[in-house]
């Protein structure tokens, strides 16, 4: 038997939907939504439902907890190479874009070791030159990043260069995403407890 208190309690603080509710009543969504009116318990916007579904989804990466020297060595390097160069504004994917090979291979280390990510949602997006190859580009970076080929977005080629700017980065520049909201938000809350833990 449906009742105020818990239906309240289901839907507003354990963010149960009224399918949910139903189901475990054994009765129907309309019944819900019918008791919910007459008891003046009311409906999330979509913008709720949808920011609620996101956070109940289970995460995608995992991070590790004990760790060891080489690991805290490698984390504060990740995350202080991120703090510099890393996006921040880009909201829903975390996007590390270098050309120094050794910035780059330990930042994805981090990802892979400390954060335990999964690799088939790992992207590689290469900028580059009109005199460069792209195809080269995305086999040597394929190759030093241990990323598959079919993992790289179509590379952006610019054509008003200057030779010096080719010079400094002669196997372009490259991003290094991972679509996952809750990943960054992660990244950046380590960033703010390293931090925090260095100025006071």
């Amino acid at each position: 038997m449906l009742d105020k208190e818990t239906i309240f309690r289901l839907y507003n603080k354990d963010g149960m939907s009224t399918s949910e509710i139903a189901n475990r009543y054994n009765t129907t969504v309309w019944k819900v939504i019918s008791f919910m009116r007459r008891n003046k318990i009311s409906r999330r916007t979509p913008a709720e439902t949808l920011k609620i579904q996101f956070e109940r989804k289970p995460l995608s990466f995992n991070k590790k907890i004990n760790l060891n020297i080489k690991d805290n060595n490698l984390l504060i390097f990740g995350l202080s190479v991120y703090w510099a160069e890393g996006s921040k504004t880009n909201s829903h994917a975390v996007d590390f874009a270098n050309s120094n090979e050794k910035m780059l291979i330990i930042f994805l280390k981090m990802l892979r070791k400390i954060y335990s990510v999964q690799e088939s949602r790992l992207r590689v997006y290469i900028y580059c030159f009109a005199n460069q190859n792209p195809k080269k580009l995305i086999n040597y970076w394929s190759t030093k990043l241990a990323i598959p080929r079919d993992q790289f977005s179509k590379p952006y080629i610019r054509k008003d260069y200057k030779i010096e700017k080719v010079d400094r980065m002669p196997n372009g520049l490259v991003h290094i995403r991972y679509h996952d909201k809750k990943l960054l938000r992660q990244i950046l809350k380590d960033i703010d407890i390293i931090a925090s833990g260095l100025i006071n």
